[in-house]
């Protein structure tokens, strides 16, 4: 319960009247020129102690460490509870080092033994500690201090990480959040309002004649152009890639039976995240965008990646088997550089194995990478793969990559990502070189 403020079992400020506060002592700060420092506290394991002590042993916990802070930190420090096993400490007039000895301080304080009802603890604490910056809002200051505590958890909590300090650095990655909600609403935007549209990019095998053509993805919304590196781990974590893909899918079909009817019929390579695969709904999602498009399945191709081998569950299987009784192909990407398992590879009926970029780049000047090269192509020929190697971008790396046997390139070498006006008239401009040759 919270009464005016306050919260009734600690006695100290509750959330509300701690951003209160907080927004104050910020103020004071820089009229006055003082430091301020903020600790984010977050009890270990407390979710254990409620399931084996119940709510009331935990309120018995939180009373405990609240008498503890209240005895040794009250006239210093502003003390609030934020949450049902979190604490904040404002400290006025301390710095950095001042901060971090109190963190310190605090952590021994929170785990002396304690005990509840017959029962004897040993609590522990993951604090994070923040210092005002120039500029910087009480918000902020406080999302420092509470991202650094959540780094502090992940290393396994009993300690104090510095806000700056942690894995990724609290105001870079509390920019880093802001920027991904501000590429999710891109996202959001564009499916609604056609922001997206497809690149594509040939694979030609080295007897000249193009393999396939991949879709690319892009994304641009009021002129501004989102990169794929940005968009698409947002995707993958807010599970807008399956409508991303789903999306896709329908517009490479489509694009395939338009090169069809213009007399350039070409497969149609599309990539598909393990998150699809996933999804039940899979396979009915590939038959309708097969049967609007009127395409000959032959012409798409999958895309996988290696990350689908660490779940190669009875549904991914099942999706797997029913793209290929109605006739697509299955490619898997970037093959080498992730998940790479020899024993699940000879179970995935795939026909295109692609080398990832990562092996072209040293090329031909690396003898132990041309080996792994020339290893992985024999070996993807032997399970009746064609094996096409990616980011071709000169002549050097061309030739060794046909010394070593790989059967076809993707590439600025050969060809650049075209729109679809362009890759047609590209496609079409090369059967016609192809024939006069």
């Amino acid at each position: 319960m919270n009464i005016d403020g306050i919260d009734s079992l600690t006695g100290f400020l509750d959330r509300h009247g701690c951003l209160r506060n907080a927004e104050r002592l910020v103020e004071y700060s820089r009229k006055d020129e003082r430091p301020l420092s903020v600790l984010w506290i977050n009890l270990d394991r407390f979710k254990l102690i409620n399931e084996s002590l119940g709510l009331g042993g935990g309120d018995a916990v939180i009373a405990k460490i609240g008498e503890r802070l209240k005895g040794r930190m009250e006239h210093r420090t502003h003390l609030a509870r934020m949450g049902r096993d979190e604490f904040v400490l404002m400290a006025s007039g301390y710095g950095l080092d001042e901060a971090n000895g109190l963190a310190h301080e605090v952590l021994q304080l929170i785990v002396a033994p304690m005990e509840v009802g017959t029962v004897n603890l040993h609590p522990s604490c993951s604090i994070g500690v923040a210092c005002l910056e120039y500029g910087e809002s009480h918000e902020m200051l406080l999302q420092c201090a509470e991202h650094a505590m959540f780094d502090a958890k992940k290393q396994g909590g009993n300690r104090v990480i510095i806000s700056g300090e942690e894995q990724v650095p609290g105001r870079l990655g509390i920019k880093l959040a802001r920027e991904e909600l501000e590429v999710e609403h891109k996202l959001h935007a564009a499916l609604e309002v056609g922001g997206l549209y497809l690149n594509y990019q040939p694979i030609v095998a080295f007897d000249g004649h193009v393999e396939a053509i991949e879709a690319l993805m892009r994304c641009e919304l009021n002129g501004e152009l989102v990169p794929p590196v940005k968009f698409i781990p947002v995707a993958e974590k807010t599970g807008l890639v399956i409508r991303l893909g789903e999306w896709s899918l329908m517009q490479a079909a489509m694009h395939a039976r338009r090169l069809r009817d213009q007399g350039v019929p070409t497969k149609v390579a599309v990539n598909v995240s393990r998150m699809q695969l996933t999804a039940p709904k899979f396979s009915q999602t590939l038959y309708a965008a097969l049967l609007c498009s009127d395409v000959p399945p032959e012409l798409i191709e999958l895309e996988i990646t290696e990350s689908l081998f660490m779940d190669m569950s009875e549904l991914v299987q099942a999706n797997l088997r029913a793209a290929i009784r109605c006739g697509v192909g299955l490619s898997i990407d970037d093959f080498g550089t992730g998940y790479s398992c020899l024993a699940t590879l000879k179970d995935i009926p795939a026909t295109k194995l692609k080398l990832d970029r990562a092996f072209v780049v040293p090329l031909p000047h690396d003898k132990r990478v041309y080996a792994v090269v020339k290893a992985i192509t024999q070996l993807g020929k032997e399970l009746g793969m064609t094996v096409v190697a990616e980011g071709v971008e000169n002549e050097e790396q061309f030739e060794a990559l046909h010394s070593a046997g790989v059967d076809a390139i993707q590439g600025f070498l050969r060809a650049r990502p075209m729109g679809s006006d362009d890759v047609a008239n590209w496609l079409c401009q090369r059967n016609v070189a192809l024939i006069e040759g």
